[in-house]
């Protein structure tokens, strides 16, 4: 019984995702949804990179920001729909992620991490200086929003969501899979054995890139407001991204979802609820993420059995 409902519980959760908005929920409600299934499909898309094929990436917002800037451009220069900016980002952070790939891929363990992370930072300087293409720090505002209602929003997010997850779901079946886990665990004996290492990082690399490229696009059309520092943003964009893994579960189909969904509600309770700690939610998140690493070391996806056990035993006592 036990295995029919865990076969069928993705397709009956699919389902209800796509009804949900045929009830009365409220515009904020629809909001945190919209941003849950936008931070899992990102998610899932470092989990890829980091989780699976073991290069930790502190550098998502640099993929994040080119892609919504792709849109923002788009919109502000040539004066067309910035929904031109999602086909658009796949090209633009794909070339990017190749020229990134073939200079910081040669690193390795926090080498890799830090060279991520500083690639972030400088296109988020480069972009607050180059006002006569980006406007600098006054950003760029879409004038003309194509919908008001967030439902359609919501069901363009959930699409790409499902997307990149049975996307990364192939992947992680497929042969690039055993090769992306075999480089996590042993690099030069995956190179032994005779895996291209640097080929399937750079495809890691490249497919985790465009997916977070393409959110940033979608981030654009439906804020209608972008800058240098909310689309570059370490916290708010590179950071958050590795907490929701880990929080949720590395190297776990669910993990980034279940990451997504605990720090998008815990963040907007914090902001909504507890004003005097608005200024020191980061330092909320970064005591949570500590407790996490302590106890669940494999998030709560991956220690859903130890939870389970430590509940058990609570009943019982």
């Amino acid at each position: 019984m036990m295995e029919k409902i865990k076969k069928y519980l993705p397709y009956a959760l699919i389902g209800f995702l796509f009804i949900l908005p045929l009830m009365p929920i409220s515009s904020y409600y629809m909001h945190i949804l919209i941003l849950c299934i936008m931070w899992s499909a990102i998610g899932m898309a470092w989990n890829l990179l980091s989780g699976y094929t073991g290069q930790v990436s502190f550098g998502h917002a640099a993929f994040f920001g080119i892609g919504a800037y792709s849109a923002g451009l788009v919109y502000f220069h040539l004066k067309i729909s910035a929904w031109w900016g999602l086909p658009l980002s796949i090209l633009i952070v794909g070339i990017f992620s190749l020229i990134l790939g073939f200079i910081v891929l040669r690193l390795r363990g926090p080498y890799f991490a830090l060279a991520t992370l500083a690639s972030g930072e400088i296109l988020r300087i480069s972009t607050e200086n180059m006002t006569k293409l980006t406007q600098g720090d006054l950003g760029i505002m879409l004038e003309k929003r194509t919908w008001i209602d967030k439902t359609y929003y919501y069901y363009i997010i959930l699409v790409f969501a499902l997307f990149v997850a049975f996307l990364i779901y192939r992947i992680v079946k497929s042969r690039w899979g055993y090769y992306f886990v075999a480089i996590r665990e042993n690099q030069d004996a995956a190179e032994s054995l005779g895996i291209n290492t640097t080929l399937y990082k750079t495809i890691a690399l490249t497919v985790s890139a465009v997916i977070t490229g393409i959110a940033g696009a979608f981030y654009t059309n439906y804020m209608g407001y972008i800058d240098p520092k909310i689309v570059f943003a370490l916290h708010d964009i590179s950071i958050v991204t590795i907490m929701v893994v880990m929080v949720g579960g590395v190297a776990t189909f669910w993990g980034p979802t279940v990451g997504a969904v605990i720090m998008i509600l815990l963040a907007e309770v914090v902001r909504s609820s507890f004003k005097e700690l608005e200024a020191a939610h980061q330092a909320l998140f970064g005591i949570i993420l500590i407790v996490i690493i302590i106890f669940l070391p494999n998030g709560i996806v991956g220690d859903f059995a130890k939870i389970k056990k430590i509940l058990h035993i609570g009943r019982r006592s």
